[in-house]
């Protein structure tokens, strides 16, 4: 199979381009290269990198020409960038993804939306989202996704594309830019940095493991039905219990945690419920525990990878979002 793999430059979408290569697939990778988009994280792969925005239809077909379907990872994804300045979101998560389903409609390929746990909003304790249940997205990331998904289902009945789409929970690991939970606060405390914990850290989320989450979406390719959606979901933990992990695997002390402002609409829970990916034979293989313990291995060693990052744009960045925040 030839696949086009929008994002491919970026966190998960690496990971899954180097995970098909590998299975023997023919990849080639569409990469607009923004902040968070890395060659580097293509290293040791013979993966084409077309630079390209998925908004435009003429880099989409350049990228996608002979290909038998398209996996779109491409997206804004961090929600304080979305609540900064939500204009690019809805170009990429919500345009793009129309210019997407454009190409695979007039040329008959496959199709995977790769969104977020994020569109289904917070959670009771106790609950769960399952897949056809209302779409209840809190910032304007999640409400972007939320577009591009339902635009999916649009085209899928509307014009008969052979599109599917897979819901994922917090996703961690190696090669994830330096802005989420875990990727963040594993470089701040290796560095001896504060650790910026919103409100009172109780918030819960699944985290699953990149390697686990794109064996759930390759399975969504080769074996999701048309129009159907597929939970990938993780271990839920507490935000407070996640940062101790970081800090006793880094050594770093307790001191540099600092309760700072929280998130404006923050929610407090995201679950999912994985049953239907299950039934077609999905299973994570990494524990929570293992994962995280070698991810942050991976950034202890890595330094060269991940310090170049923090610096330019990232620190202008880092500044606007966390400085007022860590004021005394």
């Amino acid at each position: 199979m030839k696949v086009m793999v929008t994002g491919g430059a970026g966190f998960i979408g690496s990971h899954f381009a180097k995970r098909l290569a590998t299975a023997g697939d023919s990849v080639v990778v569409l990469d607009k290269l923004t902040y968070a988009g890395n060659p580097r994280n293509l290293e040791g792969y013979d993966i084409p990198l077309v630079v390209g925005d998925i908004a435009d239809p003429e880099a989409v077909a350049q990228a996608a020409a002979g290909c038998d379907a398209i996996v779109n990872f491409a997206a804004e994804s961090h929600v304080d960038r979305s609540i900064l300045a939500a204009g690019d979101f809805i170009t990429t998560d919500v345009y793009g993804t129309h210019v997407l389903l454009e190409h695979a409609r007039a040329h008959g390929q496959r199709y995977v939306q790769v969104s977020t746990d994020e569109v289904y909003g917070d959670l009771p304790p106790g609950e769960s989202a399952v897949e056809g249940d209302p779409l209840m997205p809190s910032s304007p990331y999640s409400a972007s996704k939320a577009g591009g998904d339902l635009q999916v289902l649009a085209y899928v009945r509307t014009h008969g594309v052979n599109a599917s789409i897979s819901r994922g929970a917090n996703t961690y690991g190696p090669f994830q830019y330096p802005e989420k939970l875990i990727s963040l606060f594993t470089t701040n405390a290796l560095d001896g940095q504060p650790l910026p914990v919103y409100g009172d850290g109780r918030q819960r989320r699944e985290w699953i493991h990149a390697e686990d989450h794109c064996a759930g979406i390759e399975l969504v390719l080769r074996q999701g039905e048309p129009g159907g959606i597929y939970n990938v979901g993780g271990e839920e933990r507490e935000n407070l219990d996640v940062i101790e992990q970081i800090l006793a695997l880094t050594g770093a002390s307790r001191d540099l945690l600092k309760h700072v402002a929280d998130r404006a609409g923050h929610d407090r829970r995201y679950s999912i419920d994985s049953t239907r990916l299950r039934g077609l034979g999905w299973a994570p293989k990494w524990k929570f525990a293992d994962g995280i313990a070698q991810t942050v291995a991976w950034y202890a060693e890595r330094r060269d990878w991940w310090e170049p990052i923090k610096s330019g744009e990232y620190l202008a960045y880092y500044r606007e979002q966390y400085a007022h925040r860590l004021e005394p």
